[in-house]
């Protein structure tokens, strides 16, 4: 499936979970709501995937990713009243 589709899906998703639950839940109410979503558009995810942090080829630690959808895309839940600088940078941090 293309990116831009699947993108697409997802932001359609998440404004749906938007749309009925409104602001001010915690993560894991979104993300279960969105789960839901993504099953009836019939997007295959993964929750909560973890991902080894490595440096210099030793393992000193995990990362959280909350969703990826269709093997392709990254999905970090925040749930604030802001943006801030740190999510991006978390997202750009993600170990290949």
């Amino acid at each position: 499936m293309d990116l831009n589709k699947i993108t697409e899906r997802i932001i359609g998703c998440a404004i749906e979970v938007h749309r009925y639950l409104g602001p001010g839940f915690l993560e894991s109410i979104y993300e279960s709501a969105i789960c839901i979503e993504f099953n009836e558009e019939n997007l295959s995810y993964e929750r909560q995937k973890i991902l080894p942090v490595k440096y210099k080829y030793h393992k000193i630690g995990e990362f959280r990713i909350d969703l990826v959808v269709e093997n392709k895309v990254v999905v970090e839940l925040k749930s604030v009243e802001r943006f801030d600088p740190v999510f991006e940078a978390q997202l750009l941090s993600l170990p290949c």
